[in-house]
């Protein structure tokens, strides 16, 4: 019995260090993960001038997370002690316990990526360590010393999103371009994409921007969601997919035209908030805020709701399946195949007819929920989290989902900003 309780705990031990996937989840899972958060994950606390703090961004580099947003108090695994963490921090995973890593980063980190000795940060700084470094920096995975050779120079705006696909570094923002290709090396701007990018959704939406993209795990293709109307000269509101070759990036033909359409929430005209592939790269799932759907919109237009989209479906006229909120946000996905994780403030799922209130057939599902990737139903898991604003991170590995919010509860437990789901 000792041998066999002991070969379980290595397995799963090696479960947790396996390394995580792309930015965007894209990471099979053969079930739905548990409900039941892990007791040991770290705390992030408001305070040190910061009143509401929030992590929005993980990576993991052998038994390392890292984790990133906007705070500077954080409590190691056993919560015994306060640490001060600069908008990064570091934790043994199993235990909770904070490296000694702590880089100062002067804005919110919103982006990760690990690999080798060094960590992309993105986000909305401009310095780190004192180094200038607007918007995506490259630091040493231990020490947190800054990589003076990388520079990406951006001149002016944020980024929002980042994803580090073999020789290339995809940097998405409201900067010049909004989305660009560095050198992982040197940061150095490529010509593999010289796509223009232009023009807003509506007058009240604020500067062009990409906000979130994924690529799908063959590297063949690119969907991006944020404010814009063109891309290389044809119409493309708040979506457009690139075909990524060889040598550079072209324009795909993919384009769901009702995301012309506007929401009911004027105050959100550019509503789509993220998108993830699926682990075969066959579809991907974006998830929206934006209010309710307008008169007759119900089952076309994507508002406060989770689409999936086929990704060889080059025009489609209405997505696979739409699952609506009833009138509350979503931020963040993360499609593993078994499940597609959605996160936001919202209280339902299965909700079309709802305004503000539960519908026909709604179900309850407080600050994140599972759908079933086939039928587009919310799934029994239902672990409930703190509304907050609403999470914008999941990340899933090969052992199970992570989640970053800006809420202290999970499955009525306290789990300050970060919880940990295993399979």
């Amino acid at each position: 019995m000792r041998r066999m309780l002991a070969g379980l705990v290595a397995v799963l031990l090696a479960m947790l260090l396996l390394p995580a996937g792309t930015a965007s989840a894209s990471v099979g899972q053969p079930t739905v993960v548990s409900p039941d958060p892990a007791n040991w994950t770290p705390d992030v606390l408001d305070g040190g001038g910061v009143s509401h703090s929030a992590v929005h961004a993980f990576a993991q580099r052998h038994g390392t997370m890292y984790a990133g947003g906007q705070f500077r108090r954080v409590a190691s695994g056993s919560g015994t002690r306060t640490h001060e963490r600069t908008n990064l921090m570091a934790f043994k995973i199993g235990t909770g316990a904070l490296r000694s890593f702590a880089p100062k980063v002067n804005g919110a980190v919103v982006a990760l990526e690990a690999r080798g000795k060094w960590l992309y940060i993105a986000g909305s700084f401009t310095r780190v360590n004192g180094v200038a470094r607007r918007g995506v920096a490259k630091i040493h995975a231990v020490t947190g010393r800054v990589d003076r050779k990388f520079n990406a120079r951006l001149a002016s705006g944020k980024v929002n999103d980042m994803e580090l696909v073999g020789k290339r570094l995809y940097l998405g923002g409201s900067f010049s371009r909004s989305l660009v290709v560095v050198k992982p090396a040197t940061g150095k701007l490529t010509r593999y994409l010289r796509l223009r990018i232009t023009g807003s959704v509506a007058a009240n939406a604020g500067a062009t921007d990409v906000l979130r993209f994924a690529v799908n795990p063959a590297r063949t293709r690119l969907v991006a969601v944020g404010n814009f109307a063109s891309v290389a000269g044809e119409p493309r509101k708040r979506a457009f997919m690139l075909a990524l070759g060889s040598r550079s990036a072209r324009l795909d033909r993919w384009y769901y035209r009702p995301f012309r359409n506007a929401c009911r929430g004027d105050k959100f005209p550019a509503y789509l908030r993220d998108v993830d592939f699926s682990p075969n790269g066959s579809y991907f799932v974006v998830v929206s805020t934006g209010a309710a759907a307008k008169a007759g919109g119900v089952g076309r237009d994507v508002c406060d709701a989770a689409a999936r989209f086929q990704t060889k479906r080059d025009r489609p006229s209405r997505p696979v399946w739409i699952n609506y909120t009833g009138g509350d946000t979503l931020l963040s996905v993360a499609a593993t195949g078994s499940a597609v994780y959605v996160q936001g403030h919202q209280r339902w799922l299965d909700n079309p007819k709802g305004r503000n209130d539960a519908g026909p057939g709604a179900v309850r599902r407080e600050g994140i929920g599972a759908i079933h990737s086939g039928t587009g139903k919310a799934l029994a898991w239902n672990p409930g989290k703190t509304r907050g604003i609403g999470g914008k991170a999941l990340y899933a590995t090969s052992a199970g989902l992570w989640v970053g919010s800006d809420g202290a509860r999970f499955a009525g437990e306290y789990r300050d900003n970060i919880a940990y789901c295993p399979l």
